[in-house]
């Protein structure tokens, strides 16, 4: 083997190490990636099987059901069209409330509802996720986002 063969041999070993270490990466980032996902689009069929997404939405007020054995909390997360149901175990965090905008990370079940794994309420009166202030909108652009309480 003459050394231009051994350069180009080291040259092609070293493209396809950095091609298949690039793709490798790219897989782990696109599996770790959690897209935010409006009430109306769960519903609609819109997630790939088995996704684990973040949930946007207003909790209706009356749907807040606390087990009266353990911590599990269910509720409905809806958005300006569709509600959906969420379940989660756990404590919630202290400014979790009913008419208030939370994002919960879980997974999609159409049989059971939405599993919660974290439930993130706003940490502020005014402040409120881009993505959620989006979804709250209706298709002609008018917010559906209840009254905030003086």
């Amino acid at each position: 083997m003459t050394r231009r063969q051994r350069r180009m041999l080291a040259v092609g070993a070293l493209v396809v190490g950095t091609g298949t270490a690039v793709a490798l990466a790219l897989v782990a980032f696109q599996s770790n990636l959690i897209y935010f996902y409006s009430p109306s689009e769960v519903l609609s069929g819109e997630l790939p099987p088995q996704a684990r997404i973040r949930l946007g939405g207003i909790v209706e007020t009356g749907s807040v059901e606390r087990s009266a054995t353990d911590t599990t909390v269910s509720f409905r997360l809806a958005d300006c069209e569709q509600a959906v149901t969420v379940r989660y175990s756990g404590i919630l965090p202290d400014l979790f409330r009913e008419g208030q905008g939370i994002v919960a990370i879980g997974t999609y079940d159409p049989d059971s509802g939405f599993h919660a794994e974290e439930v993130l309420a706003k940490h502020d009166e005014n402040y409120m996720p881009p993505e959620l202030v989006d979804s709250l909108k209706d298709k002609a652009g008018t917010s559906c986002m209840p009254a905030v309480d003086a």
